[in-house]
């Protein structure tokens, strides 16, 4: 799994669990909507950090919690 799959895979889960849309998603995290649905779509092949640190805001968990998943253990490393 690459990164961005990894990424991706947990915001839709993190949104699934606390049933929110990803509109919803982007007006908590105060990002454009474009952001959110750039990243889950594949269009945006390296979020920044800072994207992804405003998500976790919206979402109300840290950056580590974000990250604390089975998907980021075993990531595909090859470019």
């Amino acid at each position: 799994m690459t990164a961005q799959e990894a990424v991706r895979n947990r915001i839709l889960q993190l949104c699934g669990e606390r049933n929110i849309t990803i509109n919803k998603l982007a007006t908590l995290a105060a990002v454009p909507p474009s952001s959110v649905k750039n990243i889950l779509y594949g269009r945006s092949r390296n979020p920044k950090l800072l994207t992804v640190k405003l998500i976790c805001d919206g979402l109300g968990i840290t950056l580590s919690e974000f990250f604390d998943s089975a998907d980021f253990d075993s990531l595909d490393t090859d470019v």
